[in-house]
């Protein structure tokens, strides 16, 4: 959607996108086939194929904002706001706001998966914490030695791209959990310091480590879901 309005032509799901798409295409036809039992399962089967189908939108929300986020950084050519032209500032802007919807939406997507995963391995994550996020139902699996064959490279993929996902998470938190009373005064005092207040003259963020942080995250988010449906399937297929 964003590239058509971009004038860009459609991504073209490829390579681990494409097998991600597929895993998760081949869980919800084998949870929609499982909706026609008996009543109690059926509904449980029904709210699978309902998740999972709201995980796949979210993959494609998420990998159109990064494209975006990337999209109008590369129309920026200046390190200060006050060295930008008029266009460039709104590309700016526009950049932030992609960059920051990618950062929200991939834990979100993160913590949808966590959900699912937690219900369907029957996991109980919300007994030792009652709001949980992807990354507890993770320990979970671990501290309980439970299906270590997921749980293994799972892990593996959270260690490798750990530092950028600590630096997105931090900047997450910030925008949702930070902008309350006690650090207004804070943030005007910085505006007037280095930002656009003062002269304009404030230095941008580093656009670069931003996109190359959001596409590791990305690289972690898809091989997590591609792991974890393709996990999912397997279980069905060979389990009752």
């Amino acid at each position: 959607m964003l590239r058509s309005l971009l004038g860009e032509a459609p991504g073209q799901w490829e390579g681990l996108l494409g097998e991600t798409d597929r895993a998760m295409g081949a869980f919800i036809g084998l949870v929609r086939e499982r909706s026609s039992g008996n009543p109690e399962e059926a509904v449980r089967f029904r709210t699978y194929a309902i998740w999972a189908e709201g995980l796949r939108r979210s993959l494609e929300e998420l990998e159109e904002s990064i494209f975006a986020a990337g999209f109008f950084a590369a129309r920026i050519q200046h390190e200060r706001w006050g060295e930008l032209s008029g266009p460039e500032k709104k590309d700016y802007d526009r950049h932030v706001y992609f960059d920051k919807n990618a950062y929200i939406r991939m834990f979100s997507l993160l913590d949808k998966l966590g959900t699912l995963m937690n219900d369907l391995l029957g996991l109980k994550t919300e007994k030792i914490k009652p709001k949980f996020s992807y990354f507890t139902v993770l320990r979970r699996m671990r501290e309980t030695g439970r299906y270590p064959e997921l749980a293994g490279p799972l892990t593996a993929l959270k260690e490798t791209n750990r530092d950028a996902m600590n630096r997105l998470r931090t900047r997450r938190n910030t925008e949702i959990h930070f902008m309350n009373a006690e650090l207004q005064d804070d943030l005007f005092a910085e505006k007037a310091a280095h930002g656009r207040e003062a002269g304009e003259t404030g230095r941008l963020e580093n656009l670069s480590v931003n996109l190359a942080d959001l596409r590791m995250g990305w690289d972690m988010v898809l091989g997590t879901l591609e792991r974890s449906f393709r996990y999912a399937c397997d279980r069905l297929r060979h389990r009752p």
